[in-house]
């Protein structure tokens, strides 16, 4: 048995790994990162768009702070976020920003003067202020009061993660590729660690630390189609389902990105839509004016991909081969603006399908592309059932989204999650020892070998990769955009007997080292589990709340629905999940549950919501009256974050009123 000793060990080398694992090293702490590959090709890489943060430089921005972050995002989670996270994120964002252009990320920046844009379809001229010139630039992007989302052009994750990696490098950070975790160590209470296979060798080690940090991305590849990396299929979240103890968190929380090309579904970013670009049908009609006649195209990414749907459904899709797609327009962007901002995009666009989106139209369709739920997590990153467990980033229900995501807070999430929890992994590495016990560790890698002969020696007739395609089939079909009773309760019933079928698994190949055969096999058991938790949780959840749409009960429905779903495994023979519910406290709410601002006001209401107002307004009335904001935020829910990340942020705007000077230069002209 061969044991490998750490202070914080972290499994996933993404963004979000890479942030803890830095955090955990700048304290002085033995720390060690395992990867299925090398990280610079994690899925962070992928991000295309930009992340948000309340910087406040362009004129279209200014005026922007925590608050309006911190309600688009609470509004953005169709209230099923938890607050105090929300406000930690959005105070923490800024500083995120500001120390990855210390690190080398090259931020696209505001030139002073006047500059075209599109807005609503029509090209507008904005006029940037002098003092703004060199500073980090915004655009717009869904469900957003102001232009937030930073970005490098359509290339942000990838920037974001070069930047990140070369800081890990320089800091001598080891990074083991092309391993993979398969089991959590513990002893019901405390987490010790994981036992990995190397995909090379196939041979089985034990990683044991102080603290363990899962931070292995989302479940996207249960599905079908799916804009996610191959590489993300969940086995984080299975890992921790697992052990028996650990619960997951609103595993039926899945979101569908509106424009993934048609038939491939690699993601077209949200900045598409948010620099501009229109959505239209077979008829070339802009139709979400229609339907959200707010915000349009930029309604938030649950509500747009609804949208699409419907419209297609009413045959207003445009036919293909590969069923009915509708178009996303960017020609009205200019070509100087596609190859610059877009870039990304036009490649893809010219590699996969063969356009030129700066000339033609580019077929798109919601397909699954976010992970809102995860290892749950306390707002320091630790589960509260194992202790030294953390999880960050999309392998994690810190639950800053609730049940939908905004465009941009995913992409901060990894790096401000990274930051916030990467100093309570320290935290806990400094302040908590471990009795490591070798027979323990031991007993955990009989198992995973034990699992291995039997997939290897055993006589199961079951392809791992049939079983694979047949539940991606179920997910796609029954658990998608829209659902309903009848069709989630298929898709339980046939993912259990899949589940019952994975334990008959052959291979035709018996190698044990490098065998695609093998992982998929190793892979397969488990993602059927999440894909479980998924289909059972949407199917208990009788409401609708952000991309949870159930079509036989579309109210939101906060009197009996507004709790967080927590879902755990019972023993290893069991064929469903255990789930229970973790109520939110309307009562500690800074912004209690409300309209949101897309369709119709239909939810059902909490009952202590109208108690909760009155109170916050009781709270403000006595306050001084020269209370600044941060002191009226602070007396209605007071949050907390570390040290060294409390201080307030500065913004242009705010320098600019000190001084006198306006706040914004703006000159719109058609």
């Amino acid at each position: 048995m061969k044991l490998i000793y750490t202070d914080s060990l972290v499994v996933g080398a993404g963004l979000a790994g890479l942030r803890v694992a830095i955090a955990s090293k700048e304290r002085g702490l033995d720390t060690l990162v395992l990867s299925l590959i090398p990280a610079k090709r994690s899925h962070s890489a992928a991000a295309q768009g930009g992340m948000q943060a309340s910087l406040g430089n362009t004129v279209k921005g200014m005026g922007d702070d925590e608050d309006i972050h911190f309600q688009d995002t609470v509004k953005g989670s169709d209230w099923g976020c938890d607050q105090d996270v929300a406000r930690m994120f959005a105070h923490c964002a800024p500083k995120a920003v500001r120390e990855l252009a210390n690190w080398g990320v090259p931020w696209t920046r505001i030139t002073e003067g006047p500059r075209q844009v599109v807005v609503n379809a029509e090209k507008v001229t904005i006029e940037e202020a002098k003092q703004a010139h060199g500073l980090i630039n915004a655009r717009d992007f869904g469900g957003t009061k102001k232009w937030r989302t930073c970005y490098t052009a359509d290339g942000t994750g990838h920037s974001l993660l070069y930047a990140v990696d070369n800081k890990a490098i320089s800091m001598d950070i080891p990074v083991h590729e092309r391993v993979e975790a398969l089991a959590i160590i513990h002893d019901g209470k405390r987490c010790q660690g994981v036992v990995a296979r190397c995909l090379v060798t196939g041979e089985l080690r034990a990683y044991i630390g102080k603290s363990t940090t899962i931070a292995t991305g989302g479940y996207g590849r249960i599905y079908e189609v799916s804009t996610n990396a191959i590489i993300c299929e969940g086995i984080g979240q299975a890992l921790a389902l697992e052990t028996g103890v650990a619960k997951l968190g609103n595993m039926e929380a899945v979101q569908f990105h509106p424009t993934a090309i048609v038939p491939v579904g690699i993601l077209t970013t949200e900045g598409c839509r948010g620099d501009g670009g229109l959505l239209r049908d077979k008829d070339g009609h802009r139709f979400m004016p229609d339907y959200e006649p707010e915000k349009k195209e930029l309604a938030s990414r649950d509500v747009v991909s609804r949208r699409m749907t419907e419209h297609m459904r009413k045959g207003k899709g445009v036919d293909s081969p590969y069923g009915p797609h509708l178009w996303l327009d960017i020609t009205l962007l200019g070509r100087k603006h596609v190859e610059t901002n877009l870039r990304e995009v036009k490649e893809i666009c010219e590699n996969f399908l063969g356009i030129d989106p700066a000339k033609e139209w580019i077929p798109v369709r919601p397909t699954q592309h976010y992970s809102m739920g995860g290892i749950r997590t306390d707002k320091t990153g630790q589960n509260p059932q194992l202790k030294g467990l953390f999880s960050v980033g999309e392998a994690a229900c810190w639950d800053m989204h609730g049940f939908n995501r905004l465009g941009g807070n995913s992409l901060a999430e990894t790096v401000v999650g990274g930051m916030i929890i990467g100093k309570y992994v320290a935290d806990f590495c400094e302040e908590n020892t471990l009795e490591i016990d070798t027979g323990l560790a031991e007993s955990f890698i009989d198992k995973v070998r034990s699992e291995i002969d039997d997939l290897v020696e055993g006589e199961g007739t079951e392809s791992p990769f049939v079983i694979r395609k047949e539940m991606q089939r179920i997910m796609m079909d029954y658990v998608g955009i829209f659902r309903n009773g009848s069709e989630l309760d298929k898709a339980v019933s046939e993912l259990q007997g899949l589940l019952k079928r994975s334990r008959d698994i052959g291979l035709k190949c018996s190698k044990r080292h490098a065998n695609p055969e093998l992982v998929e096999a190793l892979r397969v058991k488990r993602m059927i589990k999440v894909a479980l938790t998924v289909a059972c949780g949407a199917a208990a959840r009788t409401e609708s709340r952000g991309a949870h749409a159930r079509e036989d009960f579309p109210q939101r429905n906060d009197k009996d629905w507004l709790n967080r779903t927590l879902s755990s495994w019972p023993d290893e023979n069991a064929l469903s999940p255990e789930l229970s519910y973790e109520p939110l406290d309307v009562m500690k709410m800074e912004l209690p549950p409300g309209y949101r601002g897309y369709g119709i006001d239909n939810a059902i209401a909490h009952p202590d919501t109208e108690k909760r107002e009155l109170e916050i307004a009781k709270i403000l009335r006595e306050l001084d009256d020269d209370a600044d904001r941060h002191q009226r935020q602070n007396a209605i829910m007071p949050f907390e974050v570390p040290e060294a990340l409390q201080p307030k942020n500065e913004r242009l705007s705010d320098k600019l009123t000190e001084s006198g000077e306006p706040a914004a230069v703006r000159k719109i002209a058609k």
